[in-house]
């Protein structure tokens, strides 16, 4: 397994679900649930949004082919989840919305849908389309120590930063992620297209 470890694929893959992810643009929403004396457990949440990732990211494969999907169509699909996930960064609009029965903060709304949400399982599966699996893991791995820094540490890192600063990361990681949705899309589109093709 390590024998695919490729240091270059794993940090593309680190900013890909730093992106998708986005903590640093949950943090507001964290001091929210916070001050309304919802309680919020960094590690409980960590461990639950890493347990849900990781068994969608080795069962998802055994979903898809249950359904007949390969997994360029499933990335082609996922470009558009991230496509539409980059808008709510750019643009400041709600377009996935959390009706949800219930009502616990750290599970519902912090696990699901800010940690582990569509668009973070789409863009697990999707990565898989290109880089190894050992790479998508530890870069995954290292996201979840990020987030459980940043849920610790919530109101240090939102001085530290401001809300100006916070603001400026999600707009710059929403270009990020939208460039990334265009490369998935189209290079995914392209495979399909080539199979197609050839039958």
């Amino acid at each position: 397994m390590f024998a695919e470890f490729n240091f270059q694929q794993m940090i593309s893959a680190f900013i890909v679900l730093f992106a998708v992810i986005d903590i640093i643009g949950s943090i507001p929403i964290i001091i929210n649930l916070k001050e309304k004396g919802k309680d919020v457990n960094a590690l409980k949440a960590t461990i639950i949004s890493f347990l849900l990732m990781i068994g969608f990211f080795y069962a998802g494969d055994f979903l898809l082919k249950l359904f007949h999907v390969d997994i360029e169509s499933f990335a082609v699909a996922g470009a558009f989840v991230i496509f539409l996930l980059s808008l709510e960064m750019i643009l400041d609009i709600e377009i996935f919305k959390n009706n949800g029965p219930i009502k616990e903060a750290t599970l519902v709304p912090l696990v699901f849908p800010l940690l582990a949400g569509a668009g973070s399982f789409t863009t697990l599966l999707s990565l898989r389309a290109e880089y190894a699996s050992v790479n998508i893991v530890v870069a995954l791995i290292l996201n979840m120590l990020w987030v459980y820094f940043v849920v610790r540490m919530t109101k240090q890192v939102e001085h530290l930063l401001g809300k100006g600063g916070i603001y400026i990361i999600r707009k710059f990681f929403g270009i990020i992620l939208l460039a990334i949705s265009v490369r998935l899309f189209t290079a995914n589109l392209t495979l399909l297209l080539e199979a197609v093709h050839n039958q």
